[in-house]
This record gives structure tokens, sequence and C-alpha cells, in this order.
């Protein structure tokens, strides 16, 4: 009997401790198939965050490094100029890469550090219990806006796709999500496309998932997804926000 469906062999074949509905075993996947596909596994080394994926090191087969929080960026840097040949990746949540650790992204994104991002936003601090995060949408209860997020007092989100390709050493950012099979598919074309340009030597890659968080935010998992829809997607519209080959191609 053919095989036409089955686990990537980057993904180690053990249960995950994300809660149900939770879509960061979607993208970890998706990584997974697209370190498989490009060959890459024993050379890629992952560099794991502190929030809800902070155990993706027991997940994945490459090699994985767990990051001080927010320092996903700084720590994969060394890792690449130290080891140029190694494919390097941070896997980091909103809370992680937007806030504690805004500086390490920025900077390593305006360096053109040659490493690939993903970057999982949930509009909530998930580890946690649910507080407000940099992403957190104008008006969203959380743990510490019962009210709503008031934007006089806690100021606007971060769209960070939007401010890293405002950067020049920034070669590709594309904001994705996981909500349906058809975004899954560009979601995972998205991130076999950072890769290839990290392979490629162009520089700083960042792909941004809109995910769901449904214990935090209170919903059935399916609810999530449709309030993910309804809400987030139209203040993070998907798209690519940056393609500096693509751009240069354009002018020719």
């Amino acid at each position: 009997m053919a095989v036409v469906f089955k686990r990537p062999h980057a993904l180690l074949d053990v249960p995950n401790t994300y809660c149900p509905g939770c879509t960061h075993g979607i993208i970890h996947r998706l990584v997974a198939e697209c370190i498989d596909e490009l060959g890459i596994e024993g050379r890629t080394v992952g560099v794991a965050p502190v929030g809800c994926a902070v155990m993706a090191y027991n997940f994945f087969g490459c090699d994985m490094i767990q990051a001080p929080h927010g320092r996903a960026p700084a720590i994969a840097t060394g890792v690449k100029r130290s080891k140029p040949d190694d494919i390097v990746f941070a896997y980091q949540g909103d809370g992680d890469l937007a806030a504690i650790g805004t500086a390490e992204t920025v900077h390593a994104a305006t360096r053109g550090e040659n490493i690939t991002v993903i970057f999982v936003n949930n509009a909530i601090y998930g580890m946690t219990g649910g507080q407000m995060a940099p992403t957190s949408l104008p008006g969203q209860v959380t743990q510490t806006t019962p009210y709503g997020r008031d934007v006089s007092i806690a100021g606007y989100p971060i769209k960070v796709c939007e401010m890293l390709s405002t950067l020049e050493g920034t070669e590709y950012a594309e904001r994705v999500t996981v909500d349906c099979v058809k975004n899954v598919n560009k979601a995972k074309k998205a991130i076999k496309k950072a890769f290839q340009n990290q392979l490629d030597g162009k520089g700083f890659n960042i792909v941004e998932v809109v995910s769901s968080c449904p214990t935090n935010w209170g919903l059935a998992p399916n609810d999530a997804l449709e309030w993910l829809r309804n809400n987030m997607l139209a203040y993070y519209p998907l798209g690519v926000y940056k393609d500096k080959s693509a751009e240069k191609g354009a002018e020719k």
C-alpha cells in the first residue's frame, strides 16, 4: 500500500504539550516538512523560545538550543556566525519576540543576519495565563485587560512584519495563518521560502503565523479559528510585506 501521508522525519514521534486546538502543532509540522524536503535536518539548528513552545527542543529531530526569554535571534546570530554552513531558525511567540525580545529581533533584521525566524502571533501571553501581549488587539479582553485593551493607556499592537519590512537588512517578511487547508499550504510555502533564502545566503527572513489560543481566549477550538478570521486578520492582513529578491527582479 502506498504511503501518502506520514510524520515528517524531522518531527519526533512524541506527544506534544500544547492545548487542544492550539496551532503550534500544525506549525511544527510545517517546519519539519520543510526541513525534510530541503534535506537539511543534519545541519539545522533550532532555537526554542520561552513561552508555550519552550519545550520545542523535545519535538524536533534537529539540534536545538534553549534561549533565554527574547534572546533567540541573538543566539541564532551567534550560531550562524560561528557555523555559517548550518541552517539556523528561531521559533518564537509574540511575547518572546515582540516584547522582551524586540531589540534582538530588530537588530538581527537590520544587520541582515542570515537566519530564519518563525513568529507565532496569537495576540496573548499563552504559557503564563493569558495576559495582554504586544500584539493583543484594541479592545481585546485578557487577564490584565479585563475591560479590553485601552490604547490610550496600553498603546497600539505592534505589527511586526510591517515594522521589519522597513529595515534594509530584511530579505523576506510574510504573514500567513493556518486556519484552513488552503492557508496551511500557503504557510508551508512561505516557511520553505524562508529556509531556501537562508540556504542562498540572502539575509534575514521572518514568517509570521497568525494563530489561535483557544484556552486563553476562552473559546472552543473551532470558535477560536472563527474569532481569528473575524478579528485578527482584519488587524493583521496576510501577505508578503517584503521580498527583496522579487523586488530586484521586478526592477530589471
